[in-house]
């Protein structure tokens, strides 16, 4: 087995920024201070060591496969507790309605924005594109099969592929069966309750040990994307890059901030500094699923009760996805469209922004997704399903911003259902509390 030094010299590199980490952790400077400069060191070490970091790599793998172990009990507990905690299965209509409202919404106008942004600027125009011969399209399943593909089927083993939505409709049939019974029969059902509200406290602390690992994790992630995209592979689709990243904080910034303030009535500032560190999570471990988690913890530091926040997040992790099911593959359709000169008229720009909608229901938020997304598009669009191989490049890359976009939209459709339906703590969102270690107490003025 040959030794690469330069590997070996990256990991040495990486374990000494490690100690770094560790060092500032143990000054007790703050989570989310941490994770950045892990980002920024991250990026650094990507560009010194390019091509050389399969050492360090592992380091995040591990990291995001050990929490993502821990979606789907945290999901099942979670769900069932929140659903048994809810006042009537009538409450469960109405959150729920509002909710897939709400998260298909956001994909509508991500899409319709990147039509109005990408459009005017041409994108694609002069592109020298070559499609590829040996490219082997994803295979997009008929819509009576997504439709079947749905509910539950083999639990165990849609909860080892990480196929949420099953999971989410399981739990939610066993959470029904349980308010029922406790109408008529309360005793016969507190085991099972009380075996579940505990298996959830411990799943969310064991998920709390992970988490506190995830400066390091960011690190090795972001080091090896760098690393993996060099300078050669970027600056031919440098403008698609710089575009999506536009996008995506227009979307997240602007759009959520739009919806926060007129929706909820609430300053969309206070949700962006309760929100951040999952934003930063979803950014450099790049899934929906393993950000549920933070997201949840974020959104309960900000006042939200856990009934709202295990229902609607799980569930924005598959419908909506406003970055990887609207913004990245309209903006391909629109690259594609212009760069093989395809005549396009405005009613098949609206039946895009339609297919866009309807794609994002059902979608599983894990790496990759995009591709998936991007493919049943161009397929439903009859657009050279070829052209989104030869985005493979920058992909990785956008999908940092993507999913960071896709996990701000589930945390603002979850402060918005909670603000509706009376479950937010308004002074504690607005930062009239303070956390300590019971909890929250009043600010003292």
């Amino acid at each position: 087995m040959e030794v690469n030094y330069l590997d070996i010299l990256a990991l040495l590199t990486a374990i000494l920024l490690i100690g770094v980490l560790v060092f500032l952790a143990r000054k007790k400077v703050d989570f989310g201070v941490r994770t950045i400069l892990a980002l920024g060191l991250g990026i650094v070490l990507g560009v010194l060591f390019q091509g050389h970091t399969s050492y360090v790599a592992p380091i995040g793998t591990i990291y995001a496969n050990v929490i993502s172990a821990f979606v789907v009990p945290l999901l099942v507990c979670s769900v069932i507790t929140s659903i048994t905690n809810l006042e009537n299965i009538n409450k469960l209509k109405t959150i729920g309605l509002k909710s897939v409202l709400l998260l298909v919404s956001t994909t509508f106008i991500a899409s319709t924005l990147t039509l109005l942004i990408a459009l005017p600027l041409g994108i694609g125009k002069g592109a020298d594109i070559a499609l590829p011969n040996n490219y082997k399209p994803k295979e997009v399943p008929e819509v009576t099969q997504v439709i079947t593909d749905l509910f539950p089927q083999n639990f165990f083993s849609q909860a080892s592929s990480n196929t949420i939505v099953p999971v989410i409709i399981f739990a939610l049939m066993i959470g029904i069966a349980v308010v029922m019974l406790s109408e008529k029969d309360p005793k016969s059902v507190k085991p099972f309750k009380d075996f579940i509200e505990s298996a959830s406290k411990v799943i969310n602390k064991v998920i709390s040990y992970i988490i506190d690992f995830t400066p390091y994790a960011v690190l090795a992630l972001v080091a090896n994307a760098v690393s993996n995209n060099g300078p050669k592979k970027l600056l031919p689709l440098l403008p698609v890059l710089v575009v999506a990243y536009v996008l995506c904080i227009i979307q997240t910034f602007g759009v959520n901030s739009v919806l926060i303030a007129t929706l909820a009535k609430l300053n969309p500032f206070k949700f962006f500094q309760h929100i951040w560190p999952a934003q930063v999570i979803a950014f450099t471990i790049q899934s929906s699923v393993g950000s549920i988690p933070t997201t949840e913890k974020c959104l309960k530091k900000g006042g939200v009760s856990d009934n709202i926040s295990s229902f609607v997040v799980p569930l924005g992790a598959n419908i909506g996805m406003p970055g990887c099911a609207g913004i990245w593959p309209t903006l391909l359709a629109v690259f594609a469209i212009h760069g093989l000169k395809i005549d396009y008229s405005i009613g098949q720009y609206i039946i895009l922004v339609l297919i866009t909608t309807l794609v994002s229901i059902g979608t599983v938020g894990v790496p990759g997704t995009a591709t998936i997304t991007a493919t049943a598009v161009f397929a439903a669009a009859g657009l050279p399903i070829e052209i989104i191989v030869l985005m493979t490049p920058i992909s990785a890359i956008v999908d940092m911003a993507r999913t960071a976009t896709n996990v701000s939209a589930a945390a603002a459709t979850a402060l918005i259902v909670a603000k509706n339906e009376g479950e937010l703590d308004v002074e504690q969102y607005n930062g009239r509390k303070y956390e300590n270690e019971g909890g929250y107490v009043e600010r003292k003025a």
